[in-house]
């Protein structure tokens, strides 16, 4: 393996490390899902403004590619808030564990826009990753708001990849990810306001330490993993990424029982459902990685 291939895959799962992370900092930030998305975008804003401005790259886009990055951004602070929400609202391996469903929503998603043919294997996958959600909700019952909260993040998480791809095919990650941003932080500050959140009530400010948490999410966790994301993506093809990413919530699972631990342990029953959505969501790359090369070499 050459050093910049092996550069790449270290700095690779680096970024899958920071994703883990996230709900590690969603649980140590003490502010509710909703204060914490909105100060969040701000600095996240900022730190990619600082960034454009620095590189000299150009802002400009139409109005109508304008209003779809502001759309895809408003799904994004909802994807944000409800993981979050679900976090606060039972902890960190629940939360990462029904998240690893995304891949379901989005094998379920991806005929609906791009008008392809349902995949069958996507559906024996998906079944499979129901009966691992079936093991999870019953033997963890008393965090079941959270894993429906999760499961909406979840949900949400797809339709915003499948929305992303069709826009990153025509524009820089940097430039969709600021506009987003902007989207996101306009439609939950248009929420906050009509709810009264810091006209008739007060809006919480964070602690010093929230500060920090908030910072480090927004510039290490975010704009700085997105960017590495896309340099690494240049080195490694898309199916090394993909399974890669998978990694996701098995860092932060383990992460989180070293850091809080006794608070995410959790039962036989759960590890067994995460287990099996885990293989899910593993074997189907694995599982189309192979098919494709079977394909090609009986073509040849």
């Amino acid at each position: 393996m050459g050093k910049e291939l092996l550069t790449a895959y270290l700095k690779l799962h680096l970024v899958v490390l920071i994703y883990g992370f996230t709900a590690i900092l969603g649980k140590l930030i003490q502010l509710p899902a909703l204060e914490l998305v909105w100060y969040r975008l701000i600095i996240a804003i900022l730190t990619y403004y600082i960034y454009l401005k620095v590189r000299k790259e150009s802002f400009a886009v139409s109005r109508r590619t304008l209003l779809q990055f502001f759309g895809v951004g408003t799904i994004i602070a909802l994807h944000w808030v409800t993981f979050y929400g679900a976090i606060k609202l039972s902890n960190v391996s629940v939360t990462l564990g029904c998240f690893a469903t995304t891949a379901l929503f989005t094998s379920f998603l991806e005929p609906f826009f791009y008008r392809k043919r349902i995949n069958y294997l996507e559906v024996l996958i998906g079944l499979i990753i129901i009966a691992g959600l079936y093991l999870i909700f019953r033997f963890e019952t008393r965090y079941t708001l959270g894993i429906l909260v999760s499961l909406i993040s979840a949900f949400l998480a797809g339709l915003f990849m499948v929305l992303n791809r069709k826009l990153v095919a025509n524009h820089r990650a940097i430039t969709i990810s600021f506009y987003e941003m902007i989207g996101g932080f306009i439609a939950l500050t248009v929420y906050m306001a009509g709810s009264g959140r810091g006209i008739t009530t007060p809006l919480l400010l964070p602690t010093y330490s929230d500060l920090f948490f908030l910072i480090l999410l927004a510039t290490v966790c975010t704009a700085f993993a997105l960017t590495m994301q896309v340099d690494v993506m240049q080195h490694l093809s898309a199916f090394t990424v993909t399974l890669t990413v998978n990694l996701e919530p098995v860092y932060g699972i383990i992460m989180a029982f070293f850091i809080f631990g006794e608070s995410e342990r959790m039962t036989s029953g759960f590890y067994m459902g995460t287990l099996l959505i885990l293989l899910s969501v593993f074997g189907f790359p694995l599982s189309q990685h192979y098919l494709k090369k079977k394909s090609e070499s009986y073509s040849n």
